[in-house]
């Protein structure tokens, strides 16, 4: 609803007759909620009472979750770019065999390639320059690039075969985080806190942390509708923590103003808002009037969110050197465990420069020096505070990298352009069989060989960990029922389920 097309409407009679029992029965509503609330704000009194009482700020909707949940929150650590998966996860010993010579023609099967490539002359071979060991009681080939992550392999379900219908990146993000490569969907995150709230009254219910990446590095857009929430009510946006600074602009109120008269001024606001709605009926009035009072909350609530002097040093040395300096992946990873800790729903981080069509061996690796470490504290630190048993862990990018070279090969030097085709994503915690491996790939790890996963059926099994049916999951817009997992057959991956 257009607030300027609905004050236009209003003037005229029929309008004016055909809605005026909805305004009258919202003035009614808001002149007794202000007779009940005294000198608070309608809504001030209405987050003091759910507060005093004991109920959610942010409450579920009605009949969520459709069936016990696994997992209570999600963490979504999404590496933007498109992470190789033939350097990291998917071991490919044979291709060693094949290096420098032109990949088969029927192993690329006539698939459309980037225009980055399409120029080339030939497509050589690149095996990974790099080591891979078996790890944990489960036997994971793992690269020498992630030693931290290997030590939590047993916690891991790896998903070799995953796809995905987009080849660039803008539509390719967009679509791992809404389901579309459409912009306007709303986010997962978004999906969650719409259906399942918070239970914590006093920070968002989805926060979004964007960490710093490593210099040099290729680094995409971060583009804000990967946490928005497209056609839900904007309440329900991811809430983006800043990783330098204050947290939050303007968190600390101006010298000489103190928490009575911030108070009193967010009343006389609250109160000018809720007239406005009476008048014009926009339930976005409604979404500003609490987030003024989730700013307000948070003013309390984010600087002991971010104090970390009551961590033990044992749990610092765990994430590293780095997890003391706001805006590391380090800390980003920790103040993802603070949150779930503190009841939010979805905390989602996303690491910049993974994309690399040349140099990828010193690139890549400067990437995973960057975030391994804090990966796999994560997964450790969730684990002995016996939050990972509730708690769904998610890694992955938006798609793979190709096996044949971007440009100049050589032994020790080579780049990989986009591969939508096959990538590898790996989930840990909540409602998720750990040490497996699901799905192959063929011996270039170009194409799926067997038990494919497109992006929406991960994503039904994400919320099917948090208790939820993606296909009564739904949001009604222009009269199609929206979903997560869109029009098309989506299915739960069901032997990735504990």
């Amino acid at each position: 609803m257009d607030p300027l097309i609905e004050h236009h409407l209003l003037q005229t009679r029929r309008q004016f007759f055909g809605s005026a029992g909805l305004r009258v029965g919202g003035i009614a509503l808001a002149h007794l909620m202000g007779r009940s609330a005294g000198a608070q704000s309608p809504s001030a009194a209405a987050v003091a009472a759910a507060v005093a009482s004991g109920a959610r700020v942010h409450p579920a909707q009605p009949g969520l979750p459709h069936f016990a949940a696994k997992a209570k929150a999600l963490i979504y650590l999404h590496m933007n770019g498109g992470p190789s998966q033939i350097d990291l996860w998917d071991y490919k010993p044979g291709l060693k065999e094949h290096f420098d010579k032109e990949l088969p023609s029927e192993v690329r099967g006539g698939q459309r390639i980037t225009g980055m490539t399409s120029g080339q002359a030939r497509f050589p071979v690149a095996p990974s320059m790099f080591t891979f060991t078996q790890h944990g009681k489960c036997g994971r080939w793992v690269s020498e690039l992630l030693p931290h992550t290997a030590k939590v392999v047993d916690e891991i379900a790896l998903i070799k075969t995953v796809s995905t219908s987009a080849i660039n990146h803008d539509p390719a993000c967009t679509f791992v985080m809404t389901g579309s490569e459409i912009p306007g969907r709303a986010s997962i995150g978004s999906w969650l806190s719409y259906g399942l709230g918070s239970e914590n009254n006093d920070l968002p219910s989805f926060v979004a942390l964007t960490p710093q990446f490593p210099t040099g590095s290729n680094g995409q857009a971060l583009f804000s509708r990967m946490w928005a929430s497209g056609f839900l009510p904007t309440r329900h946006n991811g809430v983006a923590l800043r990783g330098s600074g204050d947290p939050v602009l303007y968190l600390p109120n101006p010298e000489g103003v103190g928490a009575g008269d911030r108070r009193a001024m967010l009343d006389a606001l609250g109160a000018l808002n809720q007239r406005n709605f009476a008048r014009m009926g926009d339930p976005e009035i409604q979404t500003r009037i609490a987030q003024y009072e989730m700013a307000f909350r948070m003013q309390a609530s984010v600087p002991e969110l971010v104090e970390l002097s009551n961590e033990p040093q044992s749990v610092l040395d765990l994430y590293g050197a780095e997890v003391r300096k706001p805006g590391s992946f380090a800390h980003s990873a920790l103040m993802a465990r603070r949150l779930v800790e503190r009841g939010v729903r979805v905390v989602q981080i996303m690491h910049r420069g993974w994309d690399q069509h040349g140099g990828l061996p010193n690139q890549l690796r400067n990437q995973c020096v960057d975030t391994d470490q804090g990966t796999g504290a994560l997964i450790a630190d969730l684990r002995q505070r016996g939050l990972l048993d509730d708690t769904l862990v998610v890694w992955g990018g938006e798609f793979g990298r190709t096996v044949y070279s971007q440009g100049t090969l050589t032994a020790t030097n080579y780049g990989r352009d986009h591969h939508p085709r096959n990538f590898c994503m790996w989930m840990a915690g909540g409602g998720v069989k750990g040490g497996i491996s699901h799905g192959e790939t063929d011996d270039f790890s170009y194409n799926v060989a067997s038990d494919p996963v497109p992006l929406n059926d991960l994503n039904a099994t994400i919320l099917h960990c948090m208790g939820i049916d993606h296909e009564r999951f739904t949001y009604k817009v222009q009269g199609l029922d929206q979903r997560l997992t869109g029009v098309e057959s989506a299915s739960v991956v069901k032997p990735l389920l504990a």
